[in-house]
């Protein structure tokens, strides 16, 4: 039996799912004040169209067309002018996001929102990867367009990585909130420790999962938060894998953690919590569960962590 807490490296690019599989290279310290200008200039330039929490696609059967040129992007009236550039495709091809009215669209267009896109599968992943980029950069730059020193209105720089004060010279940067998602397992590594929010779908399990605070470690957050949800004591954590999580702009901390005690205390934020079997597991993974629990979606970490827990036994 494979022991998570020695073998737990980091999966295969292959095997991420979800929006972890963004490819472009994003060329950090060529930004400059004129990168956006020469991308959009440039008769190669992709654009993704994004507002409200929605991406602009063009519907094509099970899959979407989610590029727009420049031209095009203007003609629906995406807001160019404060494009974030997203990096580069491996011929040169720059990539960019920009805002949208989502609400006015043709009728050959659709909006749809970011975690029906990856449920329903309509992007392929590095473009899945590239929408979790660009739109979290897109809500940052929505929400913090005024210095939090002074109050003046800011002004973008280095391409969207970046927003300059002209009142005081502040600086502000893109955030990132880190999240810890943890499968807590048993010492002997044959049940697993799953809950359910209130705002799940029906019968849906997931792992627990909760922000890094301030000054707090990666492996503590995991053992507060499974103490805080479920009244569970932790001892070893190891690190899988990550993700990026559009919502707005988090990026997921999957680990897994060994569980020293059993007895489970739910707090307010759950609704409830179980430990499951390898086998009940399973024979949900493999379609054979009936109405017994559901899985989080594939394209979620959650789904990885589990997936690779069941399979490792």
């Amino acid at each position: 039996m494979a022991d998570l807490f020695s073998d737990a490296a980091a999966p295969e690019p292959s095997a991420l799912t979800g929006f972890a599989g963004n490819r472009l290279q994003r060329w950090s310290e060529k930004r400059s004040e004129t990168s956006v200008p020469e991308a959009l200039a440039d008769p190669r330039a992709r654009l993704l169209l994004v507002g409200a929490g929605r991406a602009v696609l063009r519907p094509n059967g099970t899959t979407a067309d989610p590029w727009f040129d420049v031209a095009s992007a203007n003609t629906l009236g995406a807001d160019t002018d404060g494009a974030v550039l997203l990096g580069y495709e491996d011929d040169g091809t720059p990539v960019l996001a920009a805002y949208a009215d989502v609400e006015a669209l043709p009728d050959d267009l659709k909006a749809i929102d970011y975690r029906s896109i990856y449920v329903q599968g309509l992007l392929d992943a590095p473009a899945l990867g590239a929408l979790a980029q660009g739109a979290a950069l897109i809500s940052w730059h929505d929400t913090h367009r005024f210095c939090s020193r002074c109050g003046h209105k800011s002004a973008m720089a280095d391409g969207g990585y970046k927003r300059v004060c002209p009142q005081c010279d502040g600086q502000h940067f893109p955030r990132t909130d880190p999240v810890v998602i943890m499968l807590s397992v048993s010492v002997d590594n044959q049940r697993c420790l799953l809950g359910r929010s209130p705002h799940f779908p029906e019968g849906m399990y997931s792992c627990l999962a909760g922000f890094v605070e301030p000054g707090e470690t990666i492996e503590n957050a995991v053992r507060r938060e499974t103490e805080e949800e479920a009244g569970i004591t932790i001892g070893r954590v190891a690190y899988h894998a990550s993700q990026p999580w559009p919502f707005p702009h988090t990026l997921m901390i999957g680990c897994y953690c060994e569980a020293l005690t059993e007895t489970i205390r739910i707090d307010d934020e759950l609704e409830d919590a179980r430990w499951f079997t390898r086998g009940e597991v399973r024979k949900v993974l493999d379609g054979r569960g009936g109405d017994d629990f559901k899985m989080p979606p594939r394209g979620a970490i959650a789904s990885l962590l589990v997936r690779n827990w069941a399979a490792a036994g």
